[in-house]
């Protein structure tokens, strides 16, 4: 009989978790004003754009959606929309059917639901056509001031790097992060949690990359554990 997996700890026990509040203190000295690089206007702006960036860049999703806006600017003009025109729009982002399609329930579904306008709340958010966990987390973070950990693959990467967690579900890497912010603390407000993420994902973007990363420049080289050997 195979023996089963056993549940992996919050930590990897190969690593030394690196200390939460110096981790987010240099990243806060790093990233000063750190925030969502996805252009928006309002709240549906950056929901809709947040729907748009799975599977591509922020920099793509920001070359489309001012075209976008401009020709459909709210929840009742969107779902009102035609599928191939929306489509036309978005196609620079590859699967331009699907994601026309995406946007266009998730309009509907704030029209009939909410009336067009974008819930405050996290089980609303995630009963609406395209939106998941991270995606509402980083709509409640970055637009209604949430303390929230929105986990993309950046803030998974750092987190086993730094020995926060040796999972990779994204749910579990949350808790695994959380746990250890709260056991070390960040030495700052609550909403450090979102900006904790924010930067992070900055420094997965520019520094601690998939594929070699630059170690000899990072900021966190001193209190990871992974430094050198990522």
């Amino acid at each position: 009989m195979p023996t089963a997996t056993p549940r992996a700890t919050v930590e990897d026990p190969l690593l030394d978790p690196a200390d939460a509040g110096r981790v987010a203190a240099s990243l806060a000295a790093e990233y000063v004003g750190a925030r969502t690089e996805l252009d928006h206007r309002d709240g549906f702006e950056l929901l809709v754009a947040t729907v748009l960036s799975a599977q591509t860049t922020d920099v793509r999703v920001n070359q489309v959606t001012p075209d976008l806006f401009a020709a459909w600017p709210d929840a009742a003009a969107l779902a009102g929309a035609d599928d191939d025109a929306v489509a036309g729009v978005v196609r620079p982002l590859g699967m331009g059917p699907t994601r026309a399609r995406r946007i266009i329930g998730l309009a509907r579904g704030l029209v009939a639901d909410h009336d067009g306008e974008v819930p405050d709340d996290q089980s609303a958010l995630e009963a609406l056509p395209g939106v998941g966990r991270k995606t509402a987390h980083v709509l409640r973070g970055a637009w209604f001031g949430h303390s929230l950990l929105a986990v993309d693959t950046h803030v998974g990467r750092l987190a086993r790097r730094l020995g926060w967690t040796a999972r990779t579900d994204p749910r579990a890497v949350e808790e695994d992060v959380v746990a250890r912010v709260d056991a070390d603390g960040t030495g700052g407000p609550a909403e450090d949690l979102t900006l904790l993420g924010l930067r992070l994902i900055l420094h997965g973007r520019r520094v601690c990359t998939a594929r070699a990363p630059r170690c000899g420049r990072c900021v966190l080289a001193d209190v990871c554990p992974s430094a050198g050997a990522a």
